[in-house]
Formats: C-alpha cells, sequence, structure tokens
C-alpha cells in the first residue's frame, strides 16, 4: 500500500498545482493577450497613388517618359511581358501587361497591350488579338501611404480575400496538423528534437503555427527555456479563446517577411506588393510558394539579394504542395519553370513624395480624420505626374548643384495643368524625397515683380482708356504713405525711361511704371482683384505690393497665374481626384474642372505681353539660346537685396512656378532670369507640353516697334481700337499683321 500513498500524496500535488498555479497563469496570460492582441481586422493606412498614365493614339510621350512613368509604377523588365506589371521595349514598340487595378470609375482588368511610338507620339494601340485601344490606363504608382505611428508596412485581408493555394499551402509546409492540435503538436517538437540530434545542429523547427503567431506578437525574440514554455502557453489560451480561422487569419496578416528601410514588411498582403508590386490575390501558385518559403528567414532568402537560395526555396515548398496532394507532377513542373518575377524594389520612404502627399493630407483633413486615414485603408488618388514630378526634382537637384556648391540654396516648385489646376508636380526642397519644412506650401518670402502682371491686367480691363500699345510714364514717383513715410520707388537699371507702351512696362518690368499705374488705379481694385483670384493680401494693400513688397508661397503664386494661364477659369488648386473604401465605393470625387473664363480678351492680351516678356524681356533667355521649341508666356520676380529668385510661367497646357533662396533669408545672389527661370526652363524643355497653343487675341490691326533708333529688332503687336498709333518710335505705324 505504500506506493498506493506515494501516488496519491502525487495526485493531490498535482492538483493544488492546477487549482493554485494553472488560473493564475490562465487569468494572466489572458490579460496579455487582451492587451496586445486583437485578431480582429487590423487596422490598415490610406493609400495614396498618382494619376493613372492614360494612354491612347496622337498624345504626346517619348520613350524616356513612358519608360519612366512604368518604373514609378515598378514595372518589371521583361522580354515576354507575360505577367501583369511587366513590359517590353524595343525600339519604338512597347508591350506593357497592365495590372487589375480598382479606379473611381470602376475596376479596370489587367490586360495586355502593344503601342507604337512615332515622333514622341503615341501612333497606334492594340491588344493581344490586334484589335485596335482607343483608350488604356496604366494603373497608378504608389505614391505614399498615411499613417500614425505605426512601424510596419502592413496590408491586411480577411481570410476569404486570400488565395486558397496560400490558405492551405502555408499549413502544408509549416504545420500540417495545424487542424487538430490544440496550440502545441508534441508529435512536430519531437520529430524536431530528433532531427537536430541527427544532424548534430538546428535543421527542424516544432513550433505550430498558433507559436509562431505569439512568437511574432507578444514575446521577445529572446531563445530561452522559459519563454519557450510562456510560448506554449500563450499558445493553448489562443487555441482556447479562438477559432482556427481567426488565428489563421491573424497569422496569414502578422508574419514578418520582409524589410523596407527601418519598416518590417508584415503579412502576405503587403509582402505580395513588396516583392511583386501587385494584390496579393493576383500572384500565381509559384509566387505564392516564394513568400511561403520566406517565412522561414526573410533575409536569408531574400529573391533580390540571393536570387538562387530563393529559387531552391521556393522549389522545396512546391514539393511539399506536391507532397500534401495540394497540387499534381503536371502544375509541380510548371511551377518550377517559372523564374521568381521579383519586382523592383519599392522605395523605403513612407512618402515617395513628401511635400505633395502633404499637400493631400492638409486637403483631406476638412473632410477625414487622421484616424479614419490611419486606419479604414482608404485609396486616394491624386492628381501627380510621375514624369512631371522627376523632370521637377531632377531640375532643382542639378540647377542648384551648378548655382551653389556650398549647398546653401533651397527651392521650391509647383507645376500644374493650366486648363483645370490640377496640380501635377510639386517639390518642397533641395532634397525633395526628404520630409519635413514643405516651402512649396508654407514657405512665405516676397514675391518680387510677380505681382506686376495684375496691375496691367486691371489697367486692360479698361479697353476705353488701356491697350497694349498705350503709352504710360515711367518718371520718377514719389508718394506719401499713412505713415508719414514717402515711397519713392526705383527701376532696376536706376534709370527712368519717359513715356513707353504698356507692353513694353511690362516686360521689361519697369518699376516707376508699374507704380504710377497702380496708384493711378487704385490700390483697393489691386486687392480685389487678387482676392477674387484667390489670394489675400491685405485690405488695402501697401503700394509697395504693386513691386512685389508682399510675402507669398509658390503655391499661392500659382493661384494667381492659373487664372491667366487657363485663359480666364479661377479654380482653386486640387491635388486630388477621388477618395475609395475598401469596398470600392467613391466617398469623394473632385467633378470635372471646368469652370467659367471671364475677362478672356483682356488676359488674351495680357498673355501676348507676357509672351514679349520672354521674346524681349526680363525672360528673353528663353528664347534667346535655342532651348524652347514651344511659345510660353512669364514674369521674372526678384525681391530686394537678391534676397528671392522666382519665375512664373505658362504655355497652354502647363503652369509652373520656381522660387529659388535660403531658408535664412541672406541674399541668394540671383535675379529671377538667373536662377528659378533656368529650373523652369530645364523642365519644360523636356515637358510634353506642345499639344495645346497659348491662347490669343485675334488683331485688328499691328502695330510695329524696334529696340533702337535705327528700327532693328521690329517687335509686333495687336493695336486695337480706341489704340492710336503714337508717333514716338520713327519705325511705328498702322501695319498689316505679320
Amino acid at each position: 500500500m505504500k506506493w498506493f500513498k506515494w501516488l496519491l500524496r502525487l495526485l493531490l500535488l498535482g492538483i493544488g498545482f492546477a487549482i493554485g498555479f494553472v488560473p493564475p497563469s490562465w487569468w494572466y496570460m489572458s490579460r496579455l493577450i487582451d492587451a496586445r492582441f486583437d485578431l480582429g481586422q487590423q487596422p490598415e493606412p490610406s493609400r495614396v497613388y498618382a494619376r493613372p498614365l492614360e494612354l491612347y493614339p496622337g498624345m504626346a510621350l517619348t520613350r524616356d517618359a513612358l519608360l519612366s512613368e512604368l518604373a514609378a509604377a515598378r514595372y518589371r523588365n521583361d522580354p515576354t511581358a507575360a505577367l501583369p506589371g511587366s513590359y517590353a521595349v524595343s525600339g519604338s514598340k512597347a508591350i506593357i501587361h497592365t495590372r487589375e487595378f480598382h479606379f473611381d470609375d470602376g475596376a479596370e482588368a489587367a490586360q495586355r497591350i502593344e503601342l507604337s511610338l512615332s515622333r514622341n507620339k503615341v501612333s497606334k494601340i492594340v491588344d493581344s488579338n490586334g484589335q485596335a485601344v482607343a483608350l488604356k490606363r496604366v494603373d497608378p504608382a504608389l505614391i505614399g501611404t498615411l499613417f500614425l505611428n505605426d512601424p510596419n508596412e502592413r496590408r491586411p485581408l480577411p481570410l476569404t480575400a486570400m488565395p486558397a493555394f496560400l490558405v492551405a499551402g502555408i499549413q502544408a509546409v509549416e504545420d500540417r496538423d495545424f487542424n487538430a492540435h490544440y496550440g502545441i503538436d508534441p508529435w512536430a517538437i519531437a520529430r524536431a528534437v530528433w532531427a537536430n540530434l541527427r544532424a548534430g545542429k538546428l535543421v527542424q523547427g516544432g513550433s505550430t503555427l498558433t507559436q509562431q503567431l505569439v512568437k511574432n506578437t507578444l514575446l521577445t525574440p529572446e531563445r530561452t527555456l522559459s519563454r519557450k514554455l510562456q510560448e506554449a502557453g500563450l499558445a493553448i489560451v489562443i487555441e482556447a479563446r479562438f477559432s482556427k480561422g481567426d488565428i489563421l487569419q491573424a497569422y496569414l496578416n502578422r508574419v514578418y517577411l520582409g524589410q523596407l528601410g527601418s519598416r518590417p514588411v508584415q503579412g502576405f498582403g503587403a509582402a505580395a506588393e513588396f516583392y511583386f508590386g501587385r494584390e496579393l490575390d493576383q500572384l500565381q501558385l509559384s509566387e505564392v510558394a516564394l513568400l511561403i518559403g520566406l517565412v522561414k528567414g526573410p533575409s536569408l532568402y531574400d529573391p533580390r539579394r540571393h536570387p538562387q537560395r530563393a529559387m531552391k526555396r521556393r522549389n522545396l515548398v512546391l514539393r511539399q504542395y506536391a507532397e500534401t496532394g495540394l497540387i499534381d507532377q503536371n502544375t509541380l513542373l510548371r511551377a518550377r519553370a517559372q523564374p521568381l518575377n521579383v519586382a523592383p524594389k519599392p522605395s523605403a520612404a513612407r512618402e515617395r513624395h513628401p511635400a505633395f502627399v502633404d499637400l493631400v493630407r492638409d486637403h483631406l483633413a476638412a473632410a477625414y480624420s487622421p484616424e479614419v486615414l490611419a486606419e479604414q485603408g482608404l485609396t486616394v488618388l491624386t492628381t501627380l505626374d510621375p514624369w512631371a514630378q522627376r523632370l521637377a526634382e531632377k531640375a532643382i537637384a542639378e540647377r542648384l548643384d551648378k548655382l551653389d556648391s556650398a549647398a546653401q540654396l533651397e527651392a521650391a516648385m509647383v507645376l500644374t495643368r493650366a486648363s483645370d489646376g490640377e496640380i501635377l508636380a510639386l517639390v518642397g526642397g533641395r532634397q525633395p524625397r526628404m520630409p519635413g519644412f514643405n516651402r512649396a506650401v508654407t514657405a512665405r518670402r516676397p514675391v518680387g515683380s510677380l505681382l506686376k502682371p495684375f496691375v496691367y491686367l486691371l489697367a486692360l480691363s479698361q479697353p476705353s482708356h488701356f491697350g497694349l500699345g498705350s503709352l504710360i510714364s515711367d518718371d520718377p514717383v514719389s508718394h506719401r504713405l499713412p505713415t508719414g513715410d514717402v515711397w519713392k520707388p526705383q527701376n532696376y537699371d536706376k534709370r527712368s525711361h519717359g513715356q513707353v507702351m504698356l507692353i513694353e512696362a511690362l516686360s521689361r518690368s519697369y518699376n516707376q511704371a508699374a507704380a504710377r499705374l497702380g496708384l493711378s488705379l487704385g490700390m483697393p481694385a489691386f486687392g480685389d482683384l487678387l482676392r477674387n483670384l484667390g489670394v489675400e493680401i491685405g485690405n488695402p494693400p501697401n503700394p509697395s505690393a504693386v513691386l512685389g513688397a508682399v510675402e507669398l508661397s509658390p503655391l499661392d503664386v500659382t493661384q494667381l497665374y492659373q487664372a491667366l494661364a487657363s485663359g480666364g477659369r479661377v479654380l482653386p488648386l486640387t491635388p486630388l481626384r477621388a477618395v475609395i473604401n475598401g469596398n470600392g465605393d467613391v466617398l469623394s470625387r473632385v467633378p470635372m474642372r471646368a469652370g467659367e473664363a471671364t475677362q478672356v480678351e483682356v488676359i488674351k492680351l495680357l498673355t501676348l505681353a507676357l509672351v514679349e516678356t520672354t521674346v524681349s524681356g526680363t525672360a528673353s533667355r528663353l528664347t534667346s539660346d535655342g532651348r524652347m521649341q514651344i511659345a510660353s508666356a512669364g514674369k521674372t520676380g526678384t525681391s530686394d537685396d537678391l534676397r528671392d529668385s522666382w519665375y512664373a510661367g505658362y504655355t497652354g497646357e502647363h503652369l509652373g512656378v520656381v522660387w529659388i533662396g535660403r531658408d535664412d533669408n541672406q541674399p541668394s545672389g540671383l535675379t529671377g532670369s538667373a536662377g528659378a527661370l533656368r529650373v523652369w526652363q530645364d523642365v519644360f524643355a523636356q515637358l510634353q507640353s506642345k499639344a495645346i497653343r497659348l491662347r490669343f487675341v485675334e488683331p485688328v490691326r499691328w502695330l510695329a516697334y524696334g529696340d533702337g533708333a535705327g528700327c532693328e529688332n521690329l517687335r509686333f503687336l495687336p493695336a486695337l481700337p480706341p489704340f492710336e498709333p503714337p508717333n514716338v518710335r520713327s519705325c511705328m505705324g498702322a501695319l498689316t499683321a505679320p
């Protein structure tokens, strides 16, 4: 009976241990799970996309621009272009296999197209059957994610949205008894111990998927016996509290599969985009197998750094698919024959164009809270043009390197479509990929002569008094201010020019002429005009505002000039097109932006005067060196002591505003033409901006004038009634149009 007493003692000890230890441990582990672990749908940040590349016969498109667009969207160069997200270019022909994408007007399926380029235009587009295609959108580039304080790169999905060969395959490779065990698998542990003893090293693990989930989410990565016991206990509690489907969904959304800069790539949804640039449900069997293979070691089997090792691991996973009956032998052979198909690595930055994404976030703030943007997985479709953005970033970086080796100069640029005010590119600084101070939106600097055209717009709005050929005075001006001070502006060349034509005064940026004209028209009227165009400068503004003693941001200046570039349409600038939720429902959409044009003929006249600025005035560099092959209108701006260099210019299709200066407000040493204009020219010399001509008025008669007494370099301008040609130059007279 002695053995019975010992057995009874052991039984009582076990019961006491169970009563005294298990319930508190269970309670503690449950509290830990509740505090740190949510098996529901994970928060998903909103994703910000550029505008799609819309291909159609006749569109202006260079080979370089096409390749840049495809690179921005992370298309893979593949001679066969067999899979979505790949392309092949040979000579003037390109094959593009687009990805499926859900736009605001519905989903567009993946499609393989062939397009032909001729003289920097798309001459033809056909599908895989040789049928003509009138329009095809290439899915847009991902340019940012809107998050709060989430360090992970994630794309959580419900289990029902995951491919069946992923759900079954992860169990076949990592935990074949997943549906039978209760969190730990003693037989798997025993097999692993035996395999490791035979090999003399660690070659196999016995952790279940539930244990791996605990390790990835609740515990530290240390390898100790106490941590392993805690892992097993937590796995048992999770299995008791949650369904197998919930556990599997959480695992597939949380497992570590790579590193994007400082951010872990978490879950198969994010990994599909990280490695292949596609949605998880768009992947082939061989691609899913590659991702499953990465579970064992994302760094060890990184397909970009170790392609041969990754291929070997992928094929091992495929063999396990076959061993468990998930695929047959023929499917195995076809999948093993596939290349890795990995897309180019995405940018490590959360936001590839932080200044632009900052502006997007500001526009969204009126309708969506930061929490909604960070957690509900919205799709934000924007207006950003990747090719235009690349040109702007490149021009600023290269031009400032030439102008300033000490890296003290900074710059900003805003580029819009002239017709509707969509913001196509926005650069906030010399290092455009660095987040921080957004000079394009936030920096407010004196604008120099950029406001002068609006004084002349006021004048030309009174056709009974002013025309382009009207004579105005550029004599010295003296004006007493309410403070008692006397304002005496001077011209840049320190000279007065007497009676000059209005077009000459504007194109050559005479300060005295603009000041006299502004005072005669009235500063309240000038302030009202700018307010009506979308920018407030005070009521009434100081007379010196006419000459640019006003601090505005590049975005503000762009808003003013948008009315000129669009031919009289006053439209708020926008970086947005639409916002879509996870179900594909459109939450908001920016409507078609036509707007009603006002003062059309007056703005055409002003545009002609600003064209003259690029020919014989302060921006004549644009036409003197032969780089610009398109007509443009614009105005230079230079603040006092050469602190700020500005240029605002537009073609029939695009408007661009550039600022260069120093953050410490010290002199930059640059005039508008020596600095900002050169950046503008670098961009517009390559920008596809030739499809739409500048809008000009049809003149009733023309006036010719020359640059000197001998009438050299004759210029022509429209002379509309009631203009009478003054006899102030010997070569002037009423002439027929040139």
